[in-house]
């Protein structure tokens, strides 16, 4: 009777050391990671959506967990804390934290072109260059990178402070669809999608103005995370980067529009389809790299010019020498 219970009780011994290996194997084979995204899970976030969706990240051996992002979230603060592995920021958040001596760095530049422009109404405005700015009535979200962008734009084309009227904006966008302010910001591949639809179906065309095209270039959502976890975990670090690049690569290939669409509606269920499409449409050239490079390529002068920049309108109190936070992780 021993005999059997010993042998009984060692078969259960062994079946839960086969299950408890099991059970380490299947974790390790899916490393848990978490990705604090920048904004709220929209077109702008196609690519990390489909590097989730379509296995990616699974094929890399990672159980990534996508958390949105929003006015309360930041990035780089979760990064500090622990919070989060990886988190997506715009130049300017990177720039700040690093003049606070936050061990932050860029792994990846997912928008070679930053989405924020400013929106106006060809029939009344005209703009063949920044100068055409001087007298219009300019949004601007205040103590916020749209103001600074348009300073800058305003100083490049030598006009005063004096020379036009700047605009409080607030989410509701009254001031501008009663034409009482002359340019609105928005970003151009969602709310610009949008807007701009509604009132070109209404018979009132608009023009999108991008900073970009002026010399201005304000480095917008990029990759991040902490020189800790490129010191201690490289090979993750590669892996992540790798998967989620895959992702946004895909997103730019218009034989996944319909696969796109489909995994951006399930979190974006209040946006029309075909709006969906033309926010797609719109994203993709934003995303892509100038010829020769790969998604995901650092434009390091346009990181230097949005040091720059803040140093200028005295966003930060010194140079922080962003170059040195720029770290391109070889896929």
């Amino acid at each position: 009777m021993r005999k059997h219970y010993r042998k009984g009780a060692v078969a259960v011994y062994v079946t839960l050391a086969a299950v408890f290996l099991w059970w380490d194997m299947a974790s390790a084979a899916e490393q848990k990671v978490a990705y604090r995204l920048k904004w709220l899970i929209n077109m702008s976030t196609v690519g990390d959506i489909l590097a989730d969706s379509m296995g990616f990240f699974k094929q890399a051996g990672l159980a990534v967990e996508l958390k949105a992002g929003g006015p309360e979230r930041d990035a780089v603060r979760e990064l500090e804390l622990g919070y989060a592995d990886f988190g997506v920021a715009s130049a300017d958040q990177v720039i700040q934290a690093a003049a606070k001596g936050a061990p932050v760095v860029v792994v990846a530049q997912l928008f070679q072109v930053n989405p924020l422009q400013w929106i106006y109404f060809k029939d009344k405005v005209h703009l063949a260059s920044p100068a055409d700015l001087k007298g219009k009535r300019i949004g601007v979200t205040f103590g916020k990178n749209d103001e600074i962008i348009m300073r800058t734009l305003l100083a490049r084309a030598g006009i005063a402070d004096d020379q036009v009227r700047l605009a409080s904006v607030r989410l509701d966008y009254t001031p501008f669809y009663k034409r009482q302010v002359d340019l609105w910001p928005v970003y151009a591949n969602t709310q610009g999608v949008e807007i701009g639809r509604k009132l070109s179906q209404a018979g009132e065309p608009v023009g999108f103005l991008n900073p970009g095209d002026c010399g201005v270039r304000f480095v917008a959502n990029s990759v991040v995370t902490s020189e800790r976890m490129i010191a201690e975990h490289p090979e993750l670090v590669r892996r992540f980067v790798a998967a989620l690049l895959q992702g946004w690569r895909a997103a730019l290939d218009p034989a996944n529009t319909e696969t796109a669409i489909a995994h951006v509606q399930r979190h974006d269920p209040d946006t029309p389809r075909d709006i969906l499409k033309a926010q797609l449409e719109a994203t993709r050239p934003l995303i892509q790299p100038p010829a020769g490079a790969a998604v995901g390529w650092i434009d390091t002068p346009a990181w230097e010019q949005t040091e720059q920049i803040m140093l200028t309108h005295k966003q930060i109190p010194r140079p922080v020498n962003v170059t040195r936070r720029l770290r391109p992780v070889k896929e």
